[in-house]
C-alpha cells in the first residue's frame, strides 16, 4: 500500500522498481522489513492464527486512527479519541444492561455520544477559537470522567448480541478485522470521493485560502471532528466486545497510538496529506511490532524503547523519500491508482518470496522437552507484581523452564493481545494476573479451546474456566487491614481511605473488605475516601489535599503499600506517631517503612510465593497432572514486632 499518491520528478524517472518501493513507500517498506525480520527471528510469527491475531490487535487502533486521519489531514489534532471510545462503550453497556434500553437503540446512543463529543470539540475549535490540542485535551479528561461517573468505576457487562463483534466467523475469521476493513473503506471513500474529504485537504493545505475560495471552514471543522467521534465510538464498541465488558479505563493512551499510526502512514501533522491506506499500514506496523516483541520475549520496558525508535525511523524514511524527489499530492487519479495497485502487488510478491525463504530457518528447530510457559502480569510498575515475577522466574529457572513474562500496563486490551499471542504460539501453559477479571474471560476461553492450561494468579477470571487459582483473598485482607487500624486506635478515631485504581478488581475487592471490617467498629469515623490509583506520587498528592480538609485525621488505610508510602511522605513527622498508617501487599519498601515505624502495618500477601506456586501448578497442568482448583496463600499482618521474620 502506498502512503501517498506520488508524482515523480524527472530526476526520479529512471529509478528502479525496488528503489521506488523503498523510497516512495516508506511505511510499506517498514512493514515489509518488520514482517521479514519477525518471520526470521520467531518460528511462531508466520502462522495463520498469529497473523489473524495481528489483525485483531491492529483493529481498534486502526479504526481510531481512521477518524484521526480526517483531523490530521485538516491540520488539526484529536487527543480525546481514546476517552470518547471508552465513554461510548460505557453508554452502550449502561443503557442496554442496566436500564433495559433495546440494544439497537443503545448502539445508536453510543454512536450519538461519539458524535456529540466530536461536535463539542469542533465547536470549541471552530467557534471558540481554542487550539485543537487544548480543546481535545479537555475532552479527553471530560469523557474519561463521565465514563467513570456512569460506571461508578466498575466494568459493565456488554450485551451478548453486541459482544459477537469480538467473535469469529466460521470459527477462524475475526469479526474485528472485518469491521476494521469496512471502516477503512468508508474512510477512504470519504477522503477520496466526497466534498467533505476534499475540504479536509483544502483546509489542511491552506486554511485561509480555503476560506477565501468560499469554503465554510467552521462548519467543515464541526463535521470533521464529528466524524472522528463516530470512528472513536465504533472503536470503543469493538474493544468492549473483545473484552465482553465496557471498561471505564479502556483505551487509555490509545490516542497516541492512533496519531502515531497516521503519521507513520505518511500523513503530515502540518496538514494537507494523508490516506486511509497509509493509516492502515501504520496501525499494522505497531501491531506487528508489539506481537513480534512479545513472541521474542523482549522486556516490556524495552518494547517501549523499540517502538519509539521504529516510529522515528519510519517517519525518517518518509522524509528521505520526499527529499529524494517524490512530491505528495492529495488526490489520486486513475493512473495513480494503477501504479498503487502495481506497488501493492510487487510488495506482496517480495514479501512472500523472502518470508517463504526464512521459513526454512525454523523447519529444523527442535522442540524443548520442557513446556514453554507464558506469564501476563497486569503491571510491572508496582513492586508487588515485580515480586510475583521474581518468584515465578526463580522457580522457572530452578525447574529449567522457558518462561516468557509480559506487562499489560494495566490495559485489559493489551493483556488480551498478549494472551492471544501465547495461545497462537501453542505455549504449554499460560499464567495470567488479570487486569480485570471480566475482561480476561474471552482470552482464557480461547486458550481453553486450544487445550492450553490456564493458571490465574492473585485475581480470578470470571465466566471462564481456569485450571487453578493461586491467590490471597483481597476481601479478607481488606477486613484485616480495617481490624488492624481500628484496634490500633482503640476502636474509636477518625481515618481516611486511599483507594486503588478505579475499575480494577483489586481496588473493588479491597474496598469491600475495608467496608466489611469497619462495620464491626462503629466508633471509627471515615472522613474521606479518595482514589490514588495504586501510585506513590498520587498517594502523596491526595493525602496532602486531605490533610488540608481533615487535619485531625488519626489513621490511614491504603489499598497498597505504594499509596501508603506516599501518605507517609505527606504526613511527615505525624506518620507513626499521631497518625497510624496501614498498607497492603508487603512490598520491600513497605516492610522497610514498617521496620522504621512510619508504617504501622502492611497486610502482606507473600507475592513471591504466589509466583512460585503459579509456576509449579502451570508445569503440573501442562504435563497433564492433577492440580488443585484453588490454592490459597495466606495473608499476614506484618508489624514492627514480626517484620524481622517475614520473607515475603
Amino acid at each position: 500500500m502506498a502512503t501517498d499518491t506520488l508524482k515523480s520528478t524527472p530526476g526520479a524517472s529512471g529509478a528502479s522498481g525496488i528503489r521506488r518501493l523503498l523510497l516512495d513507500n516508506g511505511a510499506l517498506t517498514a512493514l515489509i522489513v518488520l514482517v521479514i525480520a519477525m518471520s526470521a527471528l520467531s518460528g511462531d510469527f508466520l502462522t495463520t492464527d498469529n497473523l489473524l491475531n495481528v489483525g485483531v490487535q491492529a483493529a481498534v487502533t486502526a479504526i481510531l486512527a481512521f477518524g484521526v486521519t480526517f483531523v490530521i489531514v485538516s491540520a488539526g489534532i484529536d487527543l480525546s479519541v481514546g476517552s470518547v471510545a471508552a465513554l461510548s462503550a460505557t453508554v452502550l453497556a449502561w443503557s442496554a444492561t442496566q436500564h433495559g434500553v433495546p440494544v439497537v437503540l443503545a448502539v445508536i446512543l453510543a454512536i450519538a455520544t461519539g458524535i456529540a463529543a466530536g461536535l463539542v470539540n469542533g465547536f470549541l475549535i471552530a467557534y471558540g477559537k481554542l487550539p485543537p490540542f487544548i480543546a481535545t485535551l479537555a475532552m479527553l479528561s471530560v469523557a474519561r470522567g463521565l465514563s467513570l461517573v456512569i460506571s461508578q468505576g466498575s466494568p459493565i457487562a456488554f450485551p451478548d448480541s453486541v459482544s459477537h463483534l469480538g467473535d469469529t466467523l466460521g470459527g477462524w475469521l475475526p469479526v474485528p478485522v472485518l469491521v476494521m476493513i469496512a471502516m477503512g473503506l468508508i474512510a477512504a471513500f470519504i477522503l477520496g470521493r466526497t466534498y467533505i474529504g476534499r475540504s479536509m485537504y483544502a483546509i489542511g493545505g491552506n486554511e485561509e485560502a480555503a476560506r477565501l475560495s468560499g469554503l465554510r471552514v467552521s462548519k467543515q471543522k464541526l463535521a470533521i471532528y464529528a466524524l472522528s467521534g463516530v470512528f472513536a465510538a465504533a472503536a470503543g464498541i469493538v474493544l468492549a466486545s473483545r473484552l465482553s465488558s465496557a471498561q471505564p479505563q479502556a483505551a487509555d493512551g490509545y490516542e497516541l497510538d492512533a496519531i502515531a499510526a497516521v503519521v507513520i502512514g505518511g500523513a503530515s501533522l502540518a496538514g494537507g496529506t494523508g490516506k486511509a491506506s497509509g493509516t492502515l499500514i501504520g496501525a499494522l506496523i505497531l501491531a506487528v511490532l508489539r506481537n513480534g516483541l512479545n513472541l521474542l520475549s523482549v522486556s516490556a520496558f524495552w518494547q517501549q524503547v523499540v517502538i519509539g525508535v521504529v516510529i522515528a525511523l519510519a517517519v525518517l524514511l518518509d522524509t528521505v523519500r520526499r527529499n529524494a524527489g517524490a512530491t505528495p499530492v492529495a488526490g489520486a487519479g486513475g493512473g495513480g491508482k494503477g501504479k498503487q495497485a502495481t506497488t501493492y502487488a510487487l510488495a506482496a510478491v517480495v514479501t512472500v518470496a523472502i518470508v517463504g525463504a526464512t521459513s526454512f530457518l525454523h523447519n529444523d528447530s527442535s522442540t524443548s522437552a520442557k513446556p514453554k510457559l507464558g506469564l501476563s502480569l497486569s503491571t510491572l510498575n508496582n513492586p508487588f507484581f515485580v515480586q510475583i515475577r521474581a518468584g515465578a522466574q526463580a522457580e522457572a529457572k530452578k525447574l529449567g523452564l522457558d518462561l516468557t513474562v509480559t506487562d499489560a500496563q494495566n490495559d485489559a486490551s493489551q493483556q488480551a493481545n498478549q494472551l492471544q499471542n501465547f495461545t497462537s504460539s501453542n505455549y504449554g501453559a499460560i499464567i495470567v494476573n488479570p487486569v480485570d477479571s471480566d475482561a480476561a474471560s474471552n482470552s482464557v476461553k480461547a486458550a481453553d479451546k486450544a487445550k492450553i492450561p490456564v493458571i490465574a494468579v492473585d485475581r480470578g477470571v470470571n465466566k471462564a474456566a481456569v485450571d487453578t487459582l493461586v491467590a490471597s483473598d483481597n476481601i479478607a485482607g481488606g477486613e484485616l487491614a480495617a481490624k488492624t487500624i481500628a484496634e490500633k486506635l482503640g476502636g474509636t478515631g477518625k481515618i481516611v481511605i486511599l483507594q486503588g485504581q478505579a475499575g480494577t478488581s483489586a481496588a473493588r475487592e479491597r474496598a469491600e473488605g475495608f467496608a466489611k471490617g469497619l462495620k464491626a467498629y462503629p466508633g471509627i469515623q471515615v472522613l474521606a475516601q479518595q482514589p490514588a490509583d495504586f501510585d506513590r506520587t498520587k498517594g502523596l498528592d491526595v493525602m496532602s489535599n486531605l490533610l488540608q480538609a481533615h487535619p485531625d485525621v488519626q489513621g490511614v488505610i491504603a489499598a497498597n503499600d505504594e499509596m501508603a508510602l506516599g501518605a507517609i511522605k505527606a504526613l511527615g513527622s505525624k506518620a507513626g506517631k499521631s497518625v497510624s498508617v496501614v498498607g497492603f501487599d508487603g512490598t520491600p519498601d513497605g516492610l522497610t517503612a514498617v521496620k522504621q515505624g512510619t508504617l504501622y502495618a502492611s497486610v502482606a500477601q507473600q507475592p513471591s510465593q504466589l509466583g512460585k506456586i503459579a509456576v509449579d501448578n502451570a508445569l503440573r497442568a501442562a504435563q497433564g497432572k492433577k492440580v488443585e482448583t484453588t490454592v490459597k496463600v495466606p495473608v499476614k499482618v506484618v508489624t514492627k514486632e514480626n517484620v524481622a521474620g517475614f520473607t515475603g
